[in-house]
């Protein structure tokens, strides 16, 4: 029997990358979305999968899904997941990030489900450690959707410690790749940029550009994803794992390896300066590697959009 596999978010750019790979590995999947992201242009349901059209806090109807379906394991990635967008609206990023996180557990706990994997945010970091971000170090809150996000971490931690569910907790960092979302001034920084260019328009860099991210391949954070629910080392449950590149770039790197014109704006309140994972951990307890370097990705689009035109 195939082993089955419920992704959460499963439409959207991460989630769908996920579903297409556990499809292609054999899983028979089920996805629960509610195409609520507002900077994704479209959503992408694999018709291999079941469709759930729904919101993660319905637990009336997440029920009926887990009691069908079965699943042998969950990944949630739906969240409420832009910085600007849960600042406008904290009650919706709590709603969905927290309540809607402690219904899959539930949902998880009581269907039998073998393994839960929750997709976090390296913006828990905050501003107060210095990089390379390590696992252990202490959270430094700055707006409501790492708040968000942190409470869900610990609310993995607790159905694993209290009720026995198996959980494992990933923080990514600036997530780039195939179906990055374009739609709106809150999508991606490499997605954007790419739009940009292509539409003949300047680069909008925030602030001075200096700014530093690790910049993170999405089918890195799918082999992250798969390496931890098909792993059989006991370390790996109830801890939580960077999962990154292991190198930064700056706002302004990025826009010359794109390469346009460049405009500046001002600067946004409640984030990071920089970020780098260390990937230490995730390396030794996962085996997890990074395989894709920006650079190369951004000249391989460029190199596919010239073969079209």
């Amino acid at each position: 029997m195939n082993k089955r596999a419920l992704v959460t978010g499963g439409a959207g750019f991460i989630g769908s990358n996920l579903v297409d790979q556990l499809i292609a590995d054999g899983y028979e999947v089920a996805i629960i979305d509610n195409e609520s992201s507002t900077v994704n242009a479209e959503f992408y349901w694999n018709d291999k999968a079941e469709k759930h059209l729904i919101n993660i806090t319905d637990q009336r109807e997440c029920s009926k899904i887990f009691s069908k379906f079965k699943p042998d394991y969950v990944f949630h990635l739906a969240a409420h997941s832009r910085i600007p967008v849960a600042i406008k609206n904290p009650i919706q990023s709590c709603d969905v990030n927290v309540v809607g996180t402690c219904n899959m557990l539930q949902q998880s706990r009581e269907h039998g489900v073998k393994r839960f994997m929750f997709s976090s945010t390296s913006s828990v970091y905050g501003l107060a450690n210095e990089c390379p971000l390590k696992e252990d170090m202490p959270r430094d809150c700055l707006n409501p959707y790492s708040v968000s996000k942190a409470a869900a971490e610990e609310l993995c931690k607790m159905y694993y410690n209290l009720f026995d569910l198996e959980t494992v907790i990933f923080r990514y960092f600036n997530v780039y790749g195939e179906r990055q979302p374009l739609k709106g001034q809150y999508a991606p920084l490499i997605g954007i940029f790419q739009k940009q260019k292509e539409s003949g328009l300047p680069m909008t860099v925030v602030g001075d550009g200096e700014q530093r991210r690790d910049f993170t391949y999405v089918k890195d954070i799918v082999k992250a994803n798969i390496l931890a629910a098909e792993s059989d080392n006991v370390d790996i449950i109830g801890e939580i794992f960077n999962v990154g590149s292991g190198v930064n770039h700056s706002v302004l790197d990025v826009a010359n390896i794109i390469e346009g014109e460049t405009e500046f704006i001002p600067d946004r309140p409640g984030e990071a300066r920089e970020t780098l994972a260390d990937l230490t951990k995730s390396r030794k307890l996962l085996g997890y590697e990074p395989s894709v370097k920006l650079e190369d990705w951004i000249k391989y689009c460029e190199t596919i959009k010239s073969y079209e035109t």
